[in-house]
């Protein structure tokens, strides 16, 4: 891959993040998630609508012709009938307008005059009323980011989705209870020119916007959207960071992608191929696969299946080339083909025979699709219409690669990866709101606001250093994480170490996330209470991670439960001292022959035994006196 600094690279960052208000954006309901089973479920089919020119956007045009319905669960203690669309929206939440402005004002944007709401045109379920409502509250601003000026285009209020909860055959399930909960939108110029300036800028304006103390914190509550294009290749929208730390790896993963779809068009330009060559011939093997042992492509036919393929020109060898880890061409192609057909996958030449699909039924496919040497074939087995679609959408894909690279929205994977999502959204997405009328914003209002901004986050970081004396990384750490509320709340009202809690929250959360914990299951409020039953005695210090790990695993479990299930209760001094007593005993030769040298040796050995039931200074006391005495 050539160097990022050749092949002018562009990224600019879009960061979402709710506010932490007492209610919704349009309605009274509080701003928390509700939890077990929902009481109320009704179902939905969103259509796309004509802008004010006539004209449907793309995006939402893909989203209808999945046909899928939505199934939309509610509860009365977190939604009303606002969320539902049976009630029209109330007026904008002034405390979400008012921390909006204060946002803009430490970003250095001009406030707007008047407050404009418009719809967003989003029919992929999330909103039930196949809009999304958004309005600019601050605009032409800047932030200082490592020594560089970086423009902030906009600052926008917005209502968050409705998260989705699951899916099964053509209904997918929506909770309401987090749509309209009020987000903050920050959007950056295009002026980001590498993965660790892209890292280092969404860090610096979550930091400010955590700095707030206005803003919800934990997993969901933050989200970021990539916009990244090359010199040779195209813009791509990629949606859905939820990691700080995975943007880089966002970023150098779609540049190596776009880079390998230049590659391919090169090569087949190379072979000879115009897009006029691909065609849609596709062909019916039914017959070829009338016995196959290929569970995937046995099990539709019974049942009015077909199989359908289409030969790919010059494509041979090419749709097993690694995109990005994990993700071939033949990947990119067989998720168009499960958007458009709504079918399982597809099957191509370049990974046959495998599968179950022999040699020989490849073999009868080419000859029946007029493949040669240098072609690639595409096979899918459903539903006749299913299938058609699906490979229709191969088609147009497979000429798209001589294009080089698509604009298209891709959604974000844990570990870096994107997969396509949909086309890239047009003009013709936005209108105005009519049932919310503007709000003008006078300048005493703006005064009041800036007379009382917060401090900057390098003021909190001093503040942090200085109270309960952490080093700067430590500090960072503590400031970048979601925990900074409840570090503060637990330092100030126990006598453990505020560096130690520190250190949990940052370092030891982050290595159990990397470890698969789900941390996310577990609650401010369970913190807390590991903390507090190692202020009183009830646990050590060492068992903080182990009894965060049970509570992630068992979900709506308490501290103490996890403590007495996983027997870290703190010894007595009795029970210790017979620990201590029986590793001494067994082990005089030691003592005799090293002395104090031994009490590493020992420490090690009864630390073994104790660890998360015993404080560790505790029994570094009792093992020094027991070795004493014995000498």
């Amino acid at each position: 891959m050539p160097e990022i600094s050749d092949i002018g690279l562009k990224v600019g960052i879009e960061v979402h993040c709710q506010l932490d208000t007492k209610c919704k954006l349009f309605c009274a309901c509080p701003t928390r998630l509700s939890t077990g089973e929902p009481e109320i479920v009704f179902l939905r089919r969103l259509r796309p609508t004509q802008s004010e020119l006539g004209q449907v956007d793309p995006a939402a045009m893909f989203e209808f012709q999945k046909g899928r319905t939505i199934a939309y669960e509610a509860d009365s203690d977190t939604t009303c009938l606002v969320e539902m669309d049976e009630e029209p929206p109330h007026n904008l939440n002034d405390e979400a307008v008012d921390t909006v402005l204060m946002i803009s004002l430490l970003m250095n944007l001009k406030p707007v005059d008047e407050i404009h709401v418009m719809r967003k045109v989003v029919i992929d379920g999330s909103n039930t009323t196949g809009f999304q409502r958004t309005a600019a509250i601050g605009l032409n601003g800047f932030l200082e980011i490592s020594n560089k000026r970086v423009p902030i285009q906009h600052v926008s209020l917005e209502e968050d989705a409705a998260r989705k909860t699951g899916e099964a055959g053509m209904t997918i399930n929506y909770r309401i209870d987090r749509l309209g909960i009020p987000l903050v939108e920050v959007t950056t110029g295009p002026v980001i020119n590498s993965p660790e300036e892209a890292q280092d800028t969404a860090l610096a304006i979550g930091r400010l916007l955590k700095a707030t103390g206005k803003v919800k914190r934990g997993l969901g509550t933050i989200r970021q959207d990539l916009n990244i294009s090359t010199r040779h290749g195209a813009l791509v929208e990629i949606k859905g960071v939820q990691k700080l730390y995975l943007i880089s790896r966002v970023v150098e993963l779609e540049v190596q992608r776009q880079n390998e779809l230049v590659k391919l068009k090169n090569e087949l330009l190379d072979r000879g191929l115009h897009e006029g060559d691909i065609a849609e011939n596709l062909v019916d093997v039914t017959d070829v696969f009338s016995k196959t042992q290929c569970k995937v492509i046995r099990t539709p036919l019974p049942h009015g299946g077909v199989v359908y393929a289409v030969r790919l020109p010059k494509f041979s060898g090419l749709l097993k080339r690694e995109l990005m880890p994990g993700v071939r061409l033949g990947t990119e192609f067989s998720r168009r083909a499960m958007f458009a057909g709504k079918v399982g996958g597809i099957f191509h030449s370049d990974e046959l025979p495998a599968y179950g699909v022999t040699q020989e039924e490849l073999d009868a496919t080419r000859l029946k699709v007029g493949a040669g040497e240098f072609d690639a074939v595409v096979l899918v087995a459903d539903k006749l219409e299913n299938a058609k679609d699906a490979l229709e959408a191969v088609v147009d894909r497979a000429r798209g690669v001589l294009k080089g690279v698509p604009e298209e929205t891709r959604a974000a994977n844990p570990d870096g990866t994107t997969g396509y999502m949909r086309p890239r959204p047009g003009a013709a997405r936005m209108y105005p709101e009519t049932d919310v009328p503007p709000i003008a914003i006078s300048a005493e209002r703006i005064a009041d606001i800036k007379a009382n901004l917060p401090p900057p986050p390098d003021t909190v970081l001093k503040r942090l250093a200085e109270t309960y004396g952490l080093n700067e990384k430590l500090a960072s750490q503590l400031l970048d994480s979601d925990y900074m509320e409840l570090f503060e709340r637990v330092a100030s009202r126990t006598k453990i170490q505020p560096s130690f809690i520190a250190t949990v929250l940052t370092e030891t959360f982050k290595s159990l996330e990397r470890d698969g914990v789900p941390l996310e299951n577990v609650s401010v409020e369970q913190i807390e209470g590991v903390f507090d039953l190692v202020s009183v005695g009830e646990t050590a210090k060492e068992s903080v991670g182990d009894v965060t790990t049970w509570m992630a695993k068992n979900s709506g479990r308490m501290p103490r439960e996890a403590v007495e299930t996983l027997g870290l209760k703190m010894l007595s001094e009795s029970e210790l001292a017979l620990v201590v007593d029986k590793i001494v005993s067994e082990n005089t030769s030691v003592v005799k022959d090293q002395g104090d040298r031994a009490a590493g040796k020992l420490m090690g050995l009864v630390m073994t035994q104790v660890r998360g039931k015993a404080d560790a200074k505790r029994v570094a006391a009792l093992l020094k006196e027991k070795m004493g005495s014995n000498g």
